[in-house]
Order: C-alpha cells, then sequence, then structure tokens
C-alpha cells in the first residue's frame, strides 16, 4: 500500500513555493493504514487477485481520513500542533496551507476512484458509500456536533451517536467497500453494522489514549479537555470497562464470520482489538 501511495501522489507543479509539497506531506507521514487494510483484508479473503485493483479504492479511503485529520488539527478545532509524529500542516505553513490540503485530499480521493479498474456500476457504488459515510450524514456530521458541545455536556446515547458519526462510519465504510468490491453484496451490511462498533471502540480507546504522553502516540494529546469524550463522562475505570465489554462483543462477531474473512481481518484487528490494556 505504501508504494501505491508514493506512485499516485498529487501532481500540482506550479510556481508556488510549497503548495504540492503540503498537499502530500501529511500522506507520507505515514499512519496505521488502518481502513485501507480493513478493505483490502475483505477483498483478499474472496478474491486474492482483486487486491491491486482494489488499492485505489483503499487509497480513497487514506485520502479521506488524512484530510479530516488536517482539518480536526486546524486552530479553529483542535489546534493540535503534532499528528503522525509530524507537525501539523498549520504549525509548518499556515492554516490557509492547511485548509486546502484538507480540501485537496478530500476531492482527489474521488478522482483517484473514478480512476479504479472496475466495472462502471461497481464504481458507483463505492463512490456512493464513501461520500454518504463521510459526508454531510457521517464523518463530517460527528464533527459537527462535537465542535458545536465543546464545553456543553452529552448523555452516553449522544456521545456515541458523535462517534458513531465522526469516526464510526468511515471504518465501517471501508469493511463494506471491500464487500462490494469482491460482489458480496449479502455480507456487505454486515460487515458495515460491525464496523460501526469497531469505529466506537476505536474511539473509546484513543480517549484513553489521550490520557498518555504524545510521543507514544505520535499526535498532539490532552486536546479533548473541553470536548465530550468517554474518559470525561464515564470516568477511566468505566472507560475501561466499556471498552472491555465492546472488544469482547467484536471478538464473538469476528469468530462467527466464514474462516477466510475471519483470518484476513484478525490479521488487522489482532493489534487493535484490545489496545487499550497495552497502556
Amino acid at each position: 500500500m505504501e508504494e501505491f501511495i508514493k506512485k499516485n501522489l498529487i501532481k500540482a507543479e506550479s510556481f508556488h513555493p510549497y503548495y504540492e509539497k503540503a498537499l502530500n506531506e501529511m500522506l507520507l507521514a505515514g499512519g496505521k493504514r488502518f481502513r485501507p487494510k480493513l478493505l483490502l483484508s475483505v477483498v483478499n479473503a474472496y478474491e486474492p487477485l482483486l487486491v491491486e485493483n482494489a488499492k485505489y479504492a483503499a487509497f480513497a479511503l487514506e485520502l479521506i481520513h488524512t484530510y479530516s485529520l488536517i482539518h480536526d488539527d486546524l486552530p479553529s478545532m483542535d489546534n493540535a500542533d503534532l499528528r503522525r509524529g509530524h507537525p501539523t500542516l498549520h504549525v509548518t505553513y499556515d492554516e490557509v496551507t492547511a485548509l486546502l490540503a484538507g480540501d485537496a485530499l478530500n476531492t482527489y480521493a474521488f478522482e483517484v476512484l473514478s480512476k479504479a479498474p472496475f466495472s462502471s456500476d461497481v464504481k458507483v457504488e463505492l463512490i456512493k458509500v464513501l461520500a454518504q459515510n463521510a459526508g454531510p450524514a457521517g464523518m463530517v456530521l460527528g464533527q459537527a456536533i462535537d465542535c458545536y458541545y465543546e464545553n456543553k455536556k452529552l448523555n452516553l446515547e449522544e456521545l456515541k451517536f458523535l462517534h458513531l458519526n465522526k469516526t464510526g462510519k468511515l471504518i465501517a465504510a471501508s469493511l463494506k467497500m471491500g464487500a462490494l468490491i469482491v460482489n458480496k453484496n449479502d455480507l456487505a451490511d454486515r460487515l458495515y453494522d460491525f464496523g460501526l462498533k469497531l469505529g466506537l471502540l476505536f474511539q473509546i480507546q484513543d480517549d484513553l489514549l489521550d490520557l498518555l504522553e504524545s510521543e507514544e502516540t505520535g499526535k498532539t494529546t490532552g486536546v479533548d479537555e473541553n470536548k465530550n469524550t468517554f474518559v470525561t463522562l464515564l470516568g477511566e475505570k468505566e472507560t475501561h470497562k466499556e471498552a472491555d465489554a465492546l472488544a469482547a462483543e467484536l471478538e464473538n462477531e469476528l469468530n462467527v464470520f466464514d474462516e477466510e474473512l475471519k483470518n484476513e481481518l484478525n490479521k488487522v484487528l489482532s493489534k487493535y482489538l484490545y489496545r487499550h490494556k497495552k497502556q
């Protein structure tokens, strides 16, 4: 996946001194590539020969995720100065550059997906799923609620709704898109529901990891003090219990999937389901 990303970076040559460099900087800074790995795991479970083609869709997911991180770190949102062990773009350059880089990655994701070597029908479905889950009724909705309710307390159900949108839906979309690529439409919704729970677990774990030093996480920690988090609502001990219960539920569901899918997903999830226990 790293080689594919490097070969398909945004090309935007001009006389601007650093525009093109800024567009690709956070992609090259690395990251877990969690969402692309989920999509490729589903494809590899059923149609290994389609994995290379599926990298277009996996890269589109990574572009959307990276754009969301760039915007999330802006002074108007979390005002963070570190991401993926790298200074954030508004720190290295300026806020305008960071905004435009996020905008560019967002739109480039759909250009990449439009070039994927799939049938037109499959591409339309993939574009629809990605747009629905990243857009106004998905990730952006979650971000809007997160920002608006800063310094305003949410209850547990509202907090879960926030993070099912902000974090869960893009993770769920990754799994569903993998199923669509291999024509497992009957599995797509089941994987989507699994992904929503996985995304919620990821966010609960991130709230716990926010208690750690930034050197360990690769991003600025402690920026959520005025925001609604599971730790601020439930306390650290109860948040650990919530994560344990959700991880166990996901583990049980994972074991019900057919052997090929379970094995492929396990390669990705084994290090993440209980990562909150490692802090």
